[in-house]
């Protein structure tokens, strides 16, 4: 039968919503991976019309298939140059390695409830601690190496703690305190680097001496004597500090109160929770992840400590750690997107002649989608009902 209004009017049939928008209905909109993959999907697309715009030639001419054909390039070489040959995947791990422990860092402290954009700083504090343990040692590598990696942890834990302790005893922000310890992590840097004890002998400017050849991280592709491929151990250790934030926040009991704090803290002092404890085991915690990241980078990677090893990696895993929703998994894959988009930009560029900014685009327009998700809801039409999963960060001096 037909329904029919109140006055015996037939009814109108419901609007059939197109097939596309009924398969995602059929998705929660909120589930950890589909907003990232479609923020991710986004980006590109944006992408696509901005190497377009880029290529000013083939736009002047109205040469609209060879645009086409620039951006199908281009989006082509992007993982062709990351993963289309070992010393394209070597590089994408490298680029990938410092990443998931920062972004494993920010994350630690966003779900205890705290915004900690100081892992630039940590990683200083540790890459800094690790380099000294590299060249005052010449071995075994058995024990130098897991040496160098705890003083980093240490040193990378004791500078978060210090974050950690102003909040909890002061009230101190800890956004204001961990931008200013990343200036004081960088200039305390700069100093060492020119004293006696840490500067590389004969040079002038701001080099360390080197970390010697048994106190280096063992190469990730050992079999190979291609000198270019520079992946390390750094990554397993990477993967190591996944696993153990999982087990901290999944099945230990510390994990259990830093979450609830980080849900609810008002909560948390109920259950007899010590707020100021939770706190600084968290920037602790934090902090150590993050001096690892700076260990791998010195005894892994460089092999020396310069005033800008860090570079920007401290931020760039504030994104990383979003990407992935601050999960361990999520920020391990996010890494590696990263790490792609890096490695493959440099082959883009050589190509296709695309300026190696366009990447830096790139990743900004993910982070864009990522921290505006109901911009992503609006554009792929979801549906915007149900639970979020939205990080709350306490105010100022609470």
């Amino acid at each position: 039968m037909t329904a029919a209004t109140v006055d015996g009017s037939p009814a109108a049939a419901p609007e059939e919503k197109p097939k596309l928008v009924v398969f995602f209905d059929r998705i929660d909109a909120y589930n950890n991976l589909l907003l990232p993959f479609l923020a991710i999907v986004s980006a590109l697309i944006v992408g696509a019309f901005i190497i377009g715009l880029t290529d000013i030639d083939r736009l002047k001419e109205g040469d609209i298939g060879g645009i086409l054909t620039t951006i199908k390039d281009a989006y082509i070489a992007l993982p062709t140059g990351a993963l289309g040959s070992l010393g394209g995947i070597s590089e994408t791990i490298v680029s990938a390695t410092p990443l998931i422990l920062a972004g494993l860092c920010f994350a630690v402290a966003a779900r205890s409830g705290l915004f900690n954009i100081g892992a630039t700083g940590q990683m200083f504090a540790g890459g800094m601690a690790s380099v000294w343990v590299g060249f005052t040692m010449d071995g075994p590598g058995i024990v130098q190496v897991p040496l160098a990696l705890l003083a980093g942890i240490i040193a990378g834990g004791l500078w978060g703690g210090i974050v950690g302790i102003l909040k909890a005893r002061t009230g101190a922000h800890e956004v204001i305190t961990t931008i200013m310890t990343n200036y004081i992590a960088g200039l305390l840097t700069l100093w060492l680097l020119k004293t006696e004890a840490f500067q590389q002998p004969g040079k002038d400017n701001p080099v360390s001496k080197t970390v010697s050849d048994k106190g280096r991280l063992p190469e990730l592709f050992f079999w190979s004597d291609d000198p270019s491929l520079r992946a390390h151990w750094g990554f397993l250790v990477a993967l190591g500090g996944a696993v153990f934030m999982w087990w901290l926040f999944e099945r230990s009991k510390v994990g259990f109160e830093l979450r609830t704090f980080g849900s609810n803290a008002d909560a948390a002092r109920y259950a007899g929770m010590k707020p100021a404890t939770l706190t600084t085991l968290a920037m602790f915690i934090a902090g150590g992840l993050a001096g690892l990241g700076g260990a791998t980078q010195i005894i892994g990677t460089q092999g020396y400590a310069t005033e800008s090893f860090a570079g920007s990696i401290g931020f760039d895993a504030i994104a990383v750690a979003l990407l992935g929703r601050n999960k361990p998994v999520g920020i391990v894959f996010a890494a590696f997107l990263f790490g792609i988009l890096e490695a493959g930009g440099r082959k883009m560029q050589l190509e296709t002649d695309i300026p190696l900014d366009v990447v830096l685009v790139l990743r900004a327009l993910i982070v864009l989608f990522i921290a505006a998700p109901a911009l992503t809801r609006l554009i792929w039409r979801l549906k915007s009902e149900g639970s979020t999963s939205v990080l709350q960060f306490r105010g100022w001096g609470a």
